[in-house]
């Protein structure tokens, strides 16, 4: 038996991957002079309306004793682990979790991926080898499921601004300052495993242009399409459901995801954007 590991910049509601069956492992948030574990002990909004009022969220990797503890627990009840990350680019968290695998020596039965993404797309790829290890795969073709997945999808978000990119050195200071325009929206994607701000977009034509970048990659082929957005604005969220729906896009399977406190820290609020994914037939 196989088990998943990811960490909890994968966005995934912790009861939600408790149900399919997958281990998260936090980060942490910083504020207020508090240090909280993403998810567990600090809801997204949080983070969101302390970011609006002007103050500083700061995030932490996962450390290495942490990554052993589990995993020393989860080779009780398993054979090995597949252990799926944040991008090494954007985070100490994947070099921690293969510190721990040599310090347990277990290396033989740990295997560690870094997924080059991060938030929904790194989801995805988790849901990816996830599928494959129940459908029966061992754990190299699960770890291969990953970067199938990651090839195959395309993934694009619009921040309101990049300068908490920029504060947190995600985004190189040149590419801050050509995104933070008046009336415009940057928009990014994952380029092997960095966050790229690729255009600029004008504010209300921002999503459509998202929508058309995915159209003219995917044509009419069946895709599971997920929404991904900074904060619980019902209206936002409701919009691109809509413009989702009208695009032109063979939508078969949509998910909603919010995004996360230490994901939030980094893109700030006001973030959206899709991922999509052929289905197999």
């Amino acid at each position: 038996m196989i088990a998943v590991v990811t960490d909890s910049t994968c966005d995934l509601h912790p009861d939600s991957a408790r149900q399919l069956g997958i281990q998260v492992i936090p980060l942490q948030v910083r504020m207020n002079d508090r240090t909280l574990l993403d998810w567990q002990e600090v809801d997204p909004d949080a983070v969101y309306d302390h970011m609006r009022a002007g103050g500083n969220a700061t995030t932490s990797p996962i450390s290495a004793d942490t990554f052993a503890a589990r995993y020393r627990d989860l080779l009780q009840t398993h054979d090995s682990i597949l252990s799926i990350h944040i991008s090494g680019k954007l985070s100490e968290t994947v070099r921690h979790a293969r510190q721990a695998a040599e310090t347990l020596g277990m290396t033989d039965r740990i295997l560690i991926v870094d997924s080059e993404l991060a938030s929904g797309p790194l989801a995805e790829a988790v849901l990816a080898a996830r599928d494959a290890i129940w459908a029966g795969a061992d754990l190299q073709a699960a770890a291969q499921a990953v970067h199938t997945a990651r090839t195959r999808m395309h993934s694009e978000l619009s921040v309101a601004s990049l300068e908490y990119l920029r504060r947190s050195g995600r985004i190189g200071r040149a590419q801050a300052f050509l995104g933070n325009m008046m009336s415009v929206r940057p928009i990014l994607n994952f380029e092997h495993g960095e966050l790229k701000a690729v255009r600029r977009a004008k504010v209300d034509q921002a999503t459509g242009e998202m929508l058309t970048t995915l159209r003219e990659r995917f044509g009419t082929q069946p895709l599971s399409v997920t929404i991904m957005h900074a904060g619980r604005d019902t209206a936002r969220i409701n919009a691109l459901r809509d413009a989702m729906t009208t695009s032109g896009l063979n939508v078969h399977k949509g998910r909603v995801q919010l995004m996360g406190p230490v994901i939030g820290a980094h893109v700030g609020p006001g973030t959206y954007g899709f991922t999509a994914i052929p289905i197999e037939s």
